[in-house]
Order: structure tokens, then C-alpha cells, then sequence
């Protein structure tokens, strides 16, 4: 890989992992419940699991998802039932100092599982994969999710530190309320481009 591929490459990872979506949104709404430091095992999980997601795609599941289309379309609605039920588990959460002790931010392998059900980690490993490594040999592969891995959890941070600006707002019942509902709406919101509905 030539070093204005490789750049071209990380431009790339960086736009894509910082933007709004699912992992994003549910950074924002864990960095606002949980702090930074309780965040981070959720940051970890999905770099690991984009990273993870993205060599087994240029490793050869690429060219599954070619071979079955109808593979998308039980992706799609897997991915759209599971972000819906996360939404609602978003918008009914209690403020920290009301929740029982069961609420907990999400763990390094409960991310790292979510990116296989992530309709934008899966259009980001996809699109990486068909950009960058083209011929989906094992090393191109390893490359691309290097990169991601190396690009993505500064790009994420920024999601839950900006939950943890925003955790000082929210000194009332009522705004955490708010604040909880819109980050379930906005989840259920940044399921419409990648899903095409």
C-alpha cells in the first residue's frame, strides 16, 4: 500500500468514525450515564470489534455477502431489530443517581459483538475493504483494520468526553429524561441512511 493510498485510507477511517451513528450516539449517551473512565471498555470493544469486523470481511466474507444478497437483507433487519431494542433501553434509562444497580455502560465484548449487528460498521468495513483492498488478500485486509484500529478510538473519544461536557447539564430529572429520549430517537434517526428505509 503506497503511502497516498495509505493516507487516503485514514482520511477515510477518520470521517467514518467520527460521524454520527449507532457506535457514536451510544458513546455520547454512556459518556453522559457512566463518565469517561466507565466508558472506555465500550470505546476498546469497538475498535476491536470494527478492527475485527473488517479483516474477516476483506478476509473472505465479503465474497459471501456477493454470492447471497438475500445475506444483506437478514443483516438489515437483524441490525434494525436489535438498534431498536438499544434505543429503547437508552430512552428508558434512569438518571445515574435514580438506577438500580443493574445499569451498567456497555463492556469491551458487548461492543465488540455489537459491530457485527452495526449497520454502519458493516457499510464502513464493506466500503474500506472495496476502496483499499480490492483484491481481499489476508494482508490488504490486516492493513485496512490496522488502520481502522490505530484511526478509530481517538475519533470515538470524542463522542463520550463530549457525554461527559454534556453530564453537567444534565442536573435535573427532567434533562436527563430529555437527554435519554433524544439519544434513543437520534439511534432510531441514524438507522435511516444506512438502511435505506
Amino acid at each position: 500500500m503506497t503511502p497516498s493510498v495509505l493516507a487516503a485510507l485514514a482520511a477515510f477511517a477518520l470521517v467514518t468514525t467520527v460521524t454520527p451513528g449507532p457506535n457514536n450516539l451510544m458513546l455520547l449517551a454512556s459518556g453522559a450515564n457512566f463518565g469517561f473512565k466507565r466508558t472506555l471498555p465500550h470505546m476498546f470493544g469497538i475498535v476491536a470489534g470494527l478492527s475485527a469486523l473488517t479483516l474477516v470481511v476483506g478476509g473472505g466474507l465479503m465474497k459471501l455477502f456477493q454470492t447471497y444478497p438475500v445475506l444483506n437483507v437478514w443483516l438489515s433487519i437483524v441490525s434494525a431489530a436489535y438498534l431498536l431494542w438499544l434505543a429503547w433501553k437508552i430512552g428508558s434509562a434512569e438518571p445515574l443517581k435514580e438506577s438500580n444497580s443493574s445499569d451498567k455502560p456497555m463492556t469491551l465484548l458487548q461492543a465488540a459483538a455489537f459491530q457485527w449487528v452495526n449497520p454502519k460498521a458493516w457499510a464502513m468495513g464493506l466500503s474500506a475493504i472495496t476502496l483499499y483492498a480490492p483484491n481481499q488478500s489476508l494482508v490488504s485486509a490486516m492493513m485496512v483494520a490496522s488502520v481502522f484500529a490505530v484511526v478509530s478510538f481517538p475519533a470515538i473519544s470524542v463522542w463520550a468526553w463530549f457525554g461527559v461536557v454534556v453530564r453537567k447539564w444534565l442536573t435535573s430529572h427532567r434533562r436527563y429524561r430529555i437527554f435519554n429520549i433524544s439519544m434513543a430517537l437520534l439511534l432510531v434517526a441514524s438507522l435511516y441512511p444506512v438502511l435505506n428505509l
